[in-house]
């Protein structure tokens, strides 16, 4: 298979990367960060091409997609990595930038990089499309706003992608995972504050990018008449988000 992962500089995304690539598949490492993913090429060898790649810029992804060497062209799995959550204020004191980055990043750039692949997956009858989401686009919780709103598009598209691909061979799901460590999340979130990152994960056990790598070399390996529309990880330290009252005195 050949495997196009957005985001693939860091965390989940470098973390498909060496799983795929261990698993005898070949990836195309596509980042903004051009050195990260270089990096991660070398060290996966002939199994790996790096792609300087910026899902907000539709420029930027036709031009990665047009200058792919011909025997990298028939994308099996795209997988949408890229995203990102930003602050965690409330609506009314978070930064209008901050929603617009998100919106951009999590949305366009995701309908974007699948509108650009999706056509040849379908003349081919083959292909899988993996989102990934979060149980924050299930659950709300304070400070989530327009970044759990992104993850509920994420699920809805993904589901409606399912019902306009009925019959062609090519398959969706939504990868939507919970509490997670050993990535930048936080840190990006938190605009570098590392002691607030840090803090998130204080006393738990919580997923890690391989587990979600993992569930993504899963899916793409099951039979090809197999679709997982969605499937939902947390941790067990992790539960659902609690129903808030706030009391008046």
């Amino acid at each position: 298979m050949i495997v196009f992962i957005t985001g693939a500089s860091a965390g989940f995304g470098a973390e498909m990367a060496r799983t795929f690539a261990h698993n005898g598949h070949r990836v195309i490492l596509a980042a903004r960060r051009t050195d990260r993913i270089e990096d991660l090429a070398r060290e996966l060898g002939e199994s790996a091409l790096a792609v300087t790649l910026d899902v907000t810029s539709q420029a930027s992804i036709d031009a990665a997609l047009a200058g792919l060497p011909p025997q990298w062209r028939p994308i099996d799995v795209l997988i949408n990595n890229a995203g990102l959550a930003l602050n965690t204020l409330p609506a009314h004191q978070v930064p209008l930038a901050d929603w617009h980055t998100m919106i951009a990043t999590n949305c366009q750039g995701l309908v974007s990089m699948t509108h650009a692949v999706l056509p040849d997956m379908v003349a081919r009858g083959s292909g899988l499309v993996i989102n990934i989401g979060s149980t924050a686009g299930h659950y709300p919780y304070p400070g989530g706003n327009v970044y759990g709103a992104t993850k509920a598009f994420v699920e809805q598209f993904t589901l409606n992608l399912r019902a306009d691909l009925v019959g062609t061979g090519v398959r969706a799901t939504n990868i939507a995972p919970g509490l997670c460590g050993g990535t930048e999340f936080s840190n990006v979130r938190f605009k570098g504050d590392d002691a607030a990152a840090a803090k998130v994960y204080e006393g738990t056990t919580p997923l890690t990018a391989k587990d979600i790598a993992d569930t993504a070399l899963w899916i793409a390996s099951l039979p090809p008449h197999v679709n997982v529309n969605s499937i939902e990880l947390m941790p067990t330290c992790q539960g659902f988000s609690p129903f808030t009252i706030k009391r008046a005195g």
